[in-house]
């Protein structure tokens, strides 16, 4: 995610962290009339996750030990494309709060990219982080 400071993970705090990178979809998000049809947006998604097996050890390679990247792309996916909504920041926060429905989830930054808003620009945007309480 451009411009975001990584989530580093940390062995000491048994800390993991678990991202999916540019994950793409048609969604109505907006305010100006053109944007009521999907448009072009990006998601970036980082996690920062317990990981039980922390400073040193191997855990069972088993897939339910660990929070499933393909679930968090899925969940922001299924946020994004229902329904409509106004703003980029409300997206990001309802696809960060979501992922924060796992307990081992420890915080959550979203990234919420249009790249066809603006001419001759890459793309536009907003950058949230939730945490658990």
């Amino acid at each position: 995610m451009p411009g975001m400071t990584a989530y580093v993970p940390d062995a000491e705090r048994g800390l993991r962290r678990v991202f999916v990178r540019d994950l793409t979809v048609e969604a109505r998000l907006g305010v100006l009339p053109k944007e009521v049809v999907p448009q072009r947006v990006v998601i970036g998604i980082e996690l920062l996750v317990r990981d039980e097996s922390a400073p040193a050890g191997v855990g069972p390679d088993r897939l339910e030990r660990v929070v499933d990247y393909g679930a968090a792309a899925e969940k922001a996916r299924l946020v994004a494309t229902t329904g409509h909504t106004r703003l980029a920041e409300t997206l990001a926060e309802r696809i960060a709060v979501a992922c924060l429905e796992d307990s081992r989830v420890v915080s959550a930054r979203v990234t919420v990219e249009k790249p066809d808003i603006l001419p001759h620009v890459g793309a536009v945007g907003v950058s949230v982080e939730r945490r658990r309480n």
